[in-house]
């Protein structure tokens, strides 16, 4: 099967070189969004078929693969460019795919702000989630293109940025580019656009002239909200770090934290490791708001949290781990373990801290290895610590086997 992708702009009387002219005199079947049709439909065949692309897109596909004759999309802008030319490849990667492509919005922004774009960071938030947007912002990208839709707002995306301090941007606008009677663009300061309102379509550029506060590598443990003030509620700094290392993070892509409390390893594996997708457990209602105010203190946006005993969560929806670590489990360490190993990826690694304390009865270190040894777990050799004159530490690995 064979597709020609046309790009088109939001001009309401669009150029084409005269081979896409002829294509477009010559064919039979045509697609695209409905804003799509009203651009061209004066242009096409008086006897053309048109099908509306619009969700779930397998009902559009089912119509394409029904056809015998060739089929000519319009699609915004360029079409391999975050475009309909890429879900044809995903979804018919035996299909012929012509394109003949103008301008994506971002780059006809740029032309208007006569702003440099080879350096620019692209993310789409258009039907996406969070994530590629947050791990920019860690990063400290300084110039960021962005694509809107009408869940992830200029507004929204200003006001996120304000919620965890990335207030050092300032955002540029493109409100209806390219189409010459609608066309807006507006540069604003952050908590300007937070109060604004936007027509679609849209898109963003962020710039930052100002020097970016560096990356943290190792936040010191004063600067953390504690819950109720208790210093001894937290993983020190050092700790965290060596613990996070045995994950092998770069290599990750989902991370649990089971039993939070106060963040602290949640939020230095996200700000070292921004790629991850980390969902963080604790049984204690009172540990979310904590948690809430040191990811906004440090910067560290998109780690969910689910408050709640861990032995009792639903889990049926959330992604693989093929990192966990357990920082709290209230005797329960084996029962933890064995639901952690119904849902664990292949070679994922677990980490434990076990904790030698003369206050303590129970000693967490041999909860570890009854727990490892009737579970079949292979254990890596243990690393102890002792930090100033606190308890001694052992971090305790296994790594799931094939």
């Amino acid at each position: 099967m064979k597709f020609i992708v046309i790009g088109i702009t939001d001009h309401p009387k669009p150029f084409f070189t005269p081979e896409v002219m002829e294509i477009i005199k010559s064919g039979k079947v045509f697609s695209g969004g409905k804003r799509h049709h009203e651009i061209v439909g004066s242009l096409l065949p008086t006897d053309a078929k048109w099908i509306d692309i619009t969700v779930p897109l397998d009902d559009v596909f089912e119509q394409y693969i029904s056809l015998t004759s060739e089929v000519i999309v319009f699609a915004s802008g360029d079409p391999l460019f975050f475009g309909f030319a890429n879900t044809i490849q995903r979804k018919m990667p035996e299909a012929e795919i012509v394109v003949y492509p103008t301008f994506n919005s971002l780059q006809m922004l740029a032309h208007k702000l006569v702003m440099p774009y080879h350096d620019m960071r692209i993310v789409s938030l258009t039907g996406r989630p969070w994530p590629e947007f947050d791990k920019a912002l860690i990063e400290r990208a300084t110039k960021i293109g962005i694509l809107t839709d009408r869940e992830h707002t200029p507004a929204a995306i200003a006001q996120r940025m304000l919620n965890y301090g990335y207030n050092h941007y300032k955002m540029n606008v493109g409100e209806h580019i390219g189409n010459p009677s609608l066309e807006k663009v507006s540069t604003l300061t952050l908590e300007e656009a937070a109060k604004c309102e936007f027509s679609m379509p849209n898109c963003v550029i962020l710039t930052s002239d100002a020097t970016l506060p560096p990356r943290r590598f190792g936040i010191p443990d004063s600067e953390f909200a504690l819950l109720d003030g208790r210093e001894k509620m937290i993983t020190k700094m050092p700790i965290r770090l060596l613990t996070l290392q045995a994950f092998e993070l770069p290599k990750k892509h989902v991370f649990w934290d089971i039993g939070f409390c106060t963040g602290s390893v949640s939020i230095e594996a996200k700000l070292q490791f921004p790629h991850l997708q980390i969902e963080a457990f604790e049984i204690r209602p009172e540990c979310e708001a904590i948690m809430h105010e040191n990811c906004r203190r440090f910067g560290a946006p998109g780690i969910n949290i689910h408050i709640g005993d861990f032995l009792e969560q639903d889990l049926t929806d959330l992604p693989r781990p093929d990192a966990v670590f357990i920082g709290g489990h209230g005797g329960q360490l084996k029962a933890i373990i064995n639901k952690v190993l119904r849902v664990i990826a292949p070679e994922g690694v677990i980490v434990f801290n076990s904790v030698t304390s003369p206050k303590v009865t129970t000693d967490s270190h041999q909860l570890w290895d009854e727990a490892c040894a009737e579970l079949g777990l292979h254990q890596e050799p243990p690393l102890r610590l002792e930090l100033n004159d606190y308890n001694p530490i052992e971090i305790l690995k296994s790594t799931i086997q094939i």
